[in-house]
């Protein structure tokens, strides 16, 4: 019979790693103290910046961060992204363990994860696996975030903001809360993004055109007098004066089939020609009007997010 003790060992080991990775990433995990009734988490994530949930912040000024050795210091409000819910702060000394950042090509459903959070009371961890992965999204306050990450574990108060470790103790991502009651984790390479462009510029330019819009299903009989390969386009329903679809001429009724030779199947489509990189670049439209197809040059405008 093997003994209790050989039978044990590995769970004994594993637990030893979870601990270990945890005091690794311990040390870059704050306290954000920017709204009245409790605190929320953040992660040093470079040199002077810690990065948290932009939906946490509900003050922009007198915020505060509490670090691993219980000093509070004074941080000012560098910029926040309602699309991605995140921002970054500013703290006034440097003198704190930034995180190991990786990111996470490699990760698999299964993999174990830690989420990581601080309060008052110190450290604390939620155990949990990955459950579901994907590719590049929208979230629905239209930031695209470039990896569907989904742990299953346990977000509990205070934890939004706060660090997805793996068992090596580097931090893949920033937990946020989801739709009903789910974890989701904004991987490094859309935080690190966002970063870059909020310390460069103090905000984030989406692009828009300046339109409303519906799904369409294109009638057979149209497709194939216009020998369109879509089957679904959109249609304008309303435009805003002055915006860019409306300097170029677009109307309510048009119904849009093509953005620069990329087929419009739905909203979702015209959103991801849309990109803070975009703007001021102009998209060549292919448009139905009066049963006959169009071509319209729109320049994509600035909208300017909180």
């Amino acid at each position: 019979m093997t003994p209790l003790s050989d039978s044990i060992s590995p769970l004994v080991a594993l637990s030893n790693d979870l601990a270990d990775a945890i005091a690794h990433a311990a040390n870059a995990i704050v306290t954000v103290n920017a709204r009245q009734r409790c605190s929320s988490s953040g992660v040093h994530w470079q040199p002077g910046i810690v990065v948290t949930a932009d939906h946490t912040i509900k003050r922009e000024e007198d915020i505060t961060v509490t670090v691993a050795d219980d000093r509070t210091l004074a941080a000012t409000l560098v910029g926040r992204d309602s699309g991605t819910d995140l921002a970054v702060l500013r703290l006034q000394e440097v003198d704190l363990p930034a995180a190991e950042l990786v990111e996470a090509p490699e990760l698999k459903v299964g993999h174990m994860v830690l989420a990581l959070g601080r309060s008052s009371d110190g450290i604390a961890a939620s155990f949990g696996v990955i459950s579901a992965l994907g590719g590049t999204w929208r979230s629905w306050h239209g930031g695209q975030i470039d990896q569907f990450i989904r742990p299953d574990l346990t977000l509990y108060p205070g934890f939004s903001g706060g660090a997805l470790i793996n068992l090596q103790g580097q931090v893949i991502g920033m937990n946020t809360s989801g739709p009903r009651h789910t974890t989701l984790t904004i991987p490094v390479s859309t935080v690190s993004r966002v970063v870059n462009q909020l310390l460069q510029r103090g905000r984030i330019a989406r692009g828009y055109l300046g339109v409303g819009m519906q799904p369409l299903p294109l009638p057979d009989r149209l497709r194939q007098s216009l020998n369109l390969p879509n089957t679904n386009a959109v249609i304008i329903i309303s435009t805003e004066s002055g915006s860019p679809a409306d300097q170029a001429g677009v109307l309510i009724g048009d119904i849009l089939v093509r953005l620069n030779d990329r087929p419009i199947e739905d909203i979702h489509d015209v959103h991801a020609m849309l990109d803070p990189e975009q703007v001021s670049k102009p998209l060549t439209a292919q448009i139905i009007r009066g049963g006959a197809l169009i071509e319209c040059s729109i320049t994509i405008g600035e909208r300017l997010q909180r």
